[in-house]
């Protein structure tokens, strides 16, 4: 157990922080008690305050840096430690990746998986995000609702930033308002290459949409939760050549030159005649996949999505689900494929999807995650089921943040 001295100041606590957390924090331990610390570093020497005292654990705050760690660097962002966004800006960019590796490792450990080397895929660490959700004009400040009224965002695209500069505080959507906008997106009419859409209700009465759009959608319900797909919210980005067009109040990745690396990733020795795309969103990777198989399945629980993915892969050897992953694959059990890719939500696959990947016994699997700890569950599960974790990769989107998304190839014999 590393030591801990303790101040004259009887609310203040001299700690030497341990590992880095899931999250960003780092812990320490004070009478034994874990604590957690924002804004910390591994084998750092802090003054820290305890601000909230659970059963298991504490909260604290940094007072001062006693001895700091050789990677510690002054983050470059005004709004730094106020603005909710980043949390890892105070770190060397290469040592955050390095932090970041270790969780991600880490979480497939806890799971009973001793991962292969995981390489490390990055590409700019400031100025790379072209989409966001701004409250009331601002950004929501850290563990707060107040709003931090920014000028411009250092993690922000260039035009994400021309239109915070363009735009008065007083004169951007109140409420909740989603902002896309990228060097790779496709100018409108207008010559825009940005679109901001406020929130609105969600309407739930597919009757209202064009027959056109559910072409090549099989629906089994006539009743869905989402938003109405408009001209105004829908944005067309180029990936690699591939045009691809999304409603911009919904998903879609928000770093456009990580995405194109991830699809190169994620399509190279790919190969068979058949292959399923488990929630593909819009469609965003099976653009890539229909160059790759003859025959392409799509699954997607978001009616709106699917329509877009449906407009996206208009051709004839993709065929389009718009309903959940569990539903579907209650409904094909029977059905086989040559390879899948599967990108689910936070939460990870449903329990009755990865059923159906366990029993399947596809020869190339091809997962992808936003969250380290469901992935490495979903993982161990594979496993057991006789896939092979055969590579294992760190995709850095979100550089500056603690956020971690990965992507595993699987196979099985």
């Amino acid at each position: 157990m590393k030591s801990v001295k303790f101040t004259q100041n009887m609310n203040t606590k001299t700690i030497i922080t341990e590992k880095m957390t899931y999250g960003g924090n780092c812990i320490a331990k004070i009478d034994g008690k874990t604590v957690f610390v924002p804004f910390a570093l591994p084998e750092e020497e802090l003054e820290v305050e305890i601000t909230d005292s659970r059963r298991g654990y504490d909260n604290a705050k940094i007072i001062s840096v006693k001895n700091p760690s050789p990677h510690r660097i002054s983050a470059p962002c005004p709004h730094y430690g106020v603005c909710g966004g980043c949390n890892m800006q105070h770190i060397e960019a290469d040592f955050q990746r390095e932090l970041r590796k270790g969780i991600l490792k880490e979480c497939f450990e806890r799971n009973g998986i001793t991962p292969p080397e995981i390489a490390v895929i990055h590409g700019k660490d400031f100025f790379y995000r072209c989409r966001f959700r701004f409250s009331d004009g601002g950004l929501e400040a850290r563990s707060s609702n107040t709003i931090v009224p920014i000028q411009t965002c250092m993690v922000a695209e260039e035009c994400i930033n021309d239109w915070l500069s363009s735009v008065p505080f007083e004169k951007r959507p109140r409420g909740k308002c989603r902002v896309f906008g990228s060097e790779k997106m496709l100018p409108s009419l207008d010559g825009k290459n940005i679109i901001a859409a406020p929130e609105e209700v969600k309407l739930q009465n597919a009757q209202k949409m064009s027959k056109g759009a559910h072409k090549n959608l099989k629906q089994t319900k006539k009743r869905y939760e989402g938003m109405l797909p408009s001209a105004e919210h829908t944005a067309k980005v180029c990936i690699r050549d591939k045009k691809i067009e999304f409603d911009v109040r919904g998903f879609f990745q928000s770093n456009l030159e990580m995405l194109e690396k991830t699809a190169d990733v994620l399509c190279e020795r790919f190969s068979g005649k058949s292959a399923l795309d488990m929630y593909a969103g819009a469609g965003t990777f099976s653009v890539f996949l229909a160059d790759i198989f003859e025959n392409l399945t799509l699954v997607e629980h978001n009616r709106d999505a699917a329509v877009f993915a449906a407009k996206n892969l208009a051709r004839k050897n993709a065929r389009i689900y718009g309903i959940s992953g569990a539903e579907w694959a209650a409904k094909n059990t029977a059905l086989r494929f040559d390879a899948a890719v599967i990108d689910p939500p936070r939460s990870g696959m449903e329990k009755e999807t990865l059923l159906y990947f366990c029993r399947a016994s596809l020869p190339d699997l091809r997962c992808l995650s936003c969250d380290p700890s469901t992935h490495a569950r979903d993982a161990a599960a594979l496993i057991k089921a006789g896939y092979r974790l055969k590579k294992l990769f760190l995709l850095d989107f979100y550089p500056n943040t603690s956020h971690i998304e990965s992507l595993g190839l699987y196979t099985h014999d």
